[in-house]
């Protein structure tokens, strides 16, 4: 599927997101709203440090659906694990969020990060 220029306005506009993962142990799909990041001209999924379900789901089941204002986009997560792009990536989006309060080196530790791919 090609994403159309409207949906990728759409998400370039729209930071609050909505996602559907399927869950790792019943296989049922769950739906949750959460933000979307850009660094380094790409589109990121990643929360405060700490475990998180909706990351376990997509390490389990990588394809997602992205809900955006009158799109819904099937994609695809690429968990980020490499500590060299975890902070570059990371070392990106955490200093202009004024909330992230626990600072950026306990976001490389403990926060989830993936990639949305198109």
């Amino acid at each position: 599927m090609t994403v159309t220029d409207e949906a990728r306005q759409a998400l370039d506009r729209q930071q609050t997101v909505e996602i559907t993962t399927t869950g790792r142990r019943t296989g049922h799909p769950r739906r949750i709203e959460t933000w979307r990041y850009r660094a380094d001209g790409r589109y990121w999924l990643t929360g405060s440090p700490g475990s998180r379900d909706w990351y376990a789901n997509l390490l389990a089941e990588p394809a997602f659906t992205l809900h955006l204002a009158g799109h819904d986009l099937p994609v695809r997560a690429r968990p980020v694990t490499d500590p060299a792009e975890r902070e570059r990536i990371l070392g990106e989006i955490v200093p202009g969020q004024s909330w992230a309060r626990e600072g950026l080196t306990a976001w490389l530790a403990g926060s989830p990060l993936v990639e949305i791919l198109l």
